[in-house]
């Protein structure tokens, strides 16, 4: 145990995020392999038709499988700890990539990306909770914007290794025909290097006073607040919260939750349907319909991974310096107001005014990708994980997390389609900019949203945010001091 204790801060909040690594890692690296999957027909057997509803659900299984993982992972970390599941997500990383590089067959490569999906939403529904119980409060927003900093490396990992493992590509003379075989393969690296570091990490103080084990808590808590006063502090807390017994659904949907829980599944909702995953997923179909080359749009594609690490570096910086409901609307305004410049940009290329209109596009795409970043991409998740009371902060967590992927499947499923349905003449550049206005639209519903249902969460400390749920439940009338009775 006093070798465990030894392990640096600034380690425990890395290995406590890597995971975010894998999840972008594993969600942008098929784009680029499943070009080649199609083509693989002498390679073990596996080709799959470009354009078919196979190809498409080898896409989407990872979906699938993160609305599985976040449904089952979160409340089992509230019975048997934050630590042992994020071991228990690694696993599950490695033996996904593995599976997935080695497939024979089409249903293998769909088995093995619904495992990778499991693994993906587990971090998602574990990996805030965490780090926001590890952090203390001044420092909570900075240290949980690191899992959003993981899943944009990842990402940008991913687009690295789409273009040197390529045909034709810096480092595809090593790997031969079986370059989307090491695409996909390449997670188990990192998967296996989150499950020795986490061996090191430490419990969560909070699931630890839960499950009686104060010493260790206090420990923990002095290692991040070496004030030991503060962290005594902490620890009395901590035991207060931890006395009122676990809950369940039926104290998730009480009228107690019901403000963070709205809150929650709003910024879940919202964070997708404004359009995030599809400019990022499709922003080299939107180059070549603003009029560049497909070479120039792939090549954005690694600049715009970089991009978007760079920013969300600069967000871990000022996260615990401006109010999280400030950085959302704004945040919301940029974003809205991008996209409805890339809806003109659009109209300016169909009246023939090439040249501007491209540059226009890239322009308006490079501003909302900034705004996203620094702001509904790590804020969203921060919220989410340090908002609901620690009797159900499991359970919630991983609600959120359940409809934050549920709305990126069905926002992902439904672009290409609407794309298709709004293209004029065949025509994508019409179909991107009246979807994009919709969008548009929806990121200035999110600011209405922002400020009649959230709650400002900086700077308080998870048992002070609790509290108040408590102290307005019981000036209602609605909370009788041991568990939420009252149901939705």
């Amino acid at each position: 145990m006093a070798k465990k204790k030894g392990i640096s801060t600034g380690l425990i909040y890395f290995f406590g995020a890597l995971g975010g690594l894998l999840f972008g890692y594993d969600t942008g690296v098929i784009s680029g392999a499943m070009l080649f999957i199609n083509k693989a027909a002498a390679d073990g057997g596996l080709s799959i038709q470009a354009g078919s509803f196979e190809e498409g659900f080898v896409t989407a299984s990872v979906l699938l499988g993160a609305v599985l993982g976040a449904a089952i992972i979160g409340p089992m970390s509230d019975k048997l700890g934050r630590k042992k599941l994020l071991l228990l997500a690694s696993i599950i990383f490695f033996v996904g990539a593995l599976g997935s590089a080695f497939a024979n067959g089409y249903e293998m490569l769909v088995i093995s990306r619904v495992i990778l999906g499991v693994a993906v939403g587990a971090a998602s529904a574990l990996i805030p909770t965490y780090l926001s119980e590890l952090a203390p409060a001044d420092k909570r927003g900075g240290v949980g914007t690191l899992f959003q900093l993981m899943i944009m490396t990842g990402i940008f990992f991913a687009y690295i290794s789409n273009e040197v493992l390529a045909p034709k590509g810096a480092l595809h003379f090593l790997v031969g025909m079986h370059d989307w075989r090491w695409m996909l393969g390449l997670a188990a690296i990192p998967a296996a290097i989150l499950f020795f570091g986490g061996l090191y990490l430490p419990e969560s103080p909070r699931f630890l006073v839960r499950k009686g084990d104060d010493a260790t808590a206090l420990s923990v808590l002095k290692q991040f607040n070496p004030d030991a006063k503060l962290a005594n502090e902490e620890l009395h807390d901590i035991k207060l919260q931890a006395s009122i017994k676990s809950g369940g659904f039926q104290e998730l949907f009480g009228h107690m939750a019901r403000p963070v829980l709205i809150m929650a599944m709003g910024l879940a909702i919202l964070q997708q349907v404004m359009g995030c995953n599809t400019v990022l997923y499709y922003a080299p179909k939107i180059f070549i319909s603003a009029g560049f080359s497909e070479h120039f749009a792939l090549l954005s594609h690694i600049f715009i991974g970089l991009f978007n690490v760079i920013v969300t570096f600069i967000a871990v910086k000022i996260m615990d310096k401006i109010d999280r409901k400030k950085m959302l609307t704004w945040g919301a305004i940029g974003m809205g107001s991008a996209l409805l410049l890339m809806s003109a940009a659009m109209l300016l290329l169909r009246a023939g005014n090439g040249n501007l209109g491209s540059w226009v596009c890239v322009i308006a795409l490079t501003i909302y990708i900034a705004f996203f970043s620094a702001t509904w991409g790590p804020v969203m998740w921060v919220m989410i994980g340090e908002s609901f009371p620690l009797n159900i902060r499991g359970l919630g967590n991983s609600f959120g997390a359940v409809v934050n992927w549920t709305a990126n499947f069905a926002v992902s499923q439904s672009f290409p389609m609407l794309l298709h349905a709004f293209a004029g003449n065949g025509k994508e550049g019409d179909g991107i900019a009246k979807l994009f206005i919709i969008y548009g639209v929806l990121c200035f519903v999110a600011i209405w949203f922002i400020a009649k249902f959230t709650v400002e969460t900086r700077g308080k400390t998870l048992e002070s945010l609790e509290a108040d749920l408590r102290t307005k439940a019981h000036a209602a009338g609605y909370y009788d001091g041991d568990a939420t009775t009252d149901i939705l």
